[in-house]
């Protein structure tokens, strides 16, 4: 009896368990090529309504500061970039903001440079040669599921891939599905969803490698992890196997004893 009981607890301990291979990343599909490989570039990000950009205007010159300060926002560091990185320009929800010295300005679905290129266009009208930068303020996404520390992160660059937010956000924990990673992406009023495979080695070459200004990624749990948390046989299954270890010591002590 004692030796059916132990072998059913062996049993059931195996299959609330995770195998080894389902923790490796990068496993399946051909290999790596040997030698270097070309990077394909990541996919540029475009504005979309809620960004919030820094903009920063200068010239050269032998008075650019007060040359700008009409195209730039108030309450400027020191130096010819004027803009202080505390603010920024929100695009309203019709994708437009209200440029200094210049008026509204449609800028969603525009990528950077385009962005960059039409301020300058506009400025050349009162400036010689105007030097614009354009950044994201707030290029964020979210990561939520079976990873150690999920969140809404804010990148200070706006080429960030999914193994970076994942180890962002403290890697995978040893319960999270690795081939079935959701990616929920909102562009030009539009909703997409991806999914990404850490297992297979063409992960490099998904469109859902790189992130998108306000992604969304869920990190769904295997079925191990869902007994864990549902079934109250297994969560109290390794009492049950301190049990029968007490069981069976004092059982072998009775029996040293009578003999």
């Amino acid at each position: 009896m004692q030796k059916h009981i132990a072998i059913l607890v062996g049993l059931l301990l195996m299959q609330s368990c995770v195998q080894h291979r389902e923790l490796i990343n990068f496993n399946e599909g051909a290999e790596f090529p040997a030698g270097p490989t070309a990077i394909p570039a990541p996919p540029p990000a475009t504005i979309q309504p809620d960004d919030l950009l820094d903009i920063r205007v200068f010239i050269s010159g032998l008075d650019p500061v007060s040359a700008v300060a009409p195209f730039n926002l108030a309450g400027a560091a020191s130096g010819p970039m004027l803009n202080n990185a505390a603010n920024g320009f929100l695009v309203d929800d019709k994708g437009v903001i209200n440029y200094p010295g210049i008026g509204e300005l449609t800028l969603s679905g525009l990528t950077i440079e385009a962005a960059r290129d039409t301020i300058k266009n506009r400025l050349r009208t009162f400036l010689n040669d105007p030097i614009v930068n354009i950044r994201f303020l707030n290029f964020r996404y979210t990561i939520l599921g079976e990873v150690k520390s999920p969140n809404t992160f804010t990148a200070p660059s706006d080429r960030v891939t999914i193994l970076e937010a994942i180890g962002v956000a403290g890697d995978l924990t040893q319960y999270a599905n690795r081939t079935n990673i959701l990616v929920v992406r909102e562009q030009n009023g539009q909703r997409e969803f991806g999914r990404v495979n850490l297992h297979d080695r063409r992960i490099f070459m998904s469109p859902y490698f790189y992130l998108r200004q306000n992604d969304v990624i869920y990190v769904e749990p295997i079925p191990e992890r869902v007994g864990t948390v549902s079934d109250r046989f297994v969560r109290v299954l390794p009492y049950i196997s301190a049990g029968f270890t007490v069981i069976n010591l004092i059982v072998i002590l009775t029996q040293l004893n009578r003999n």
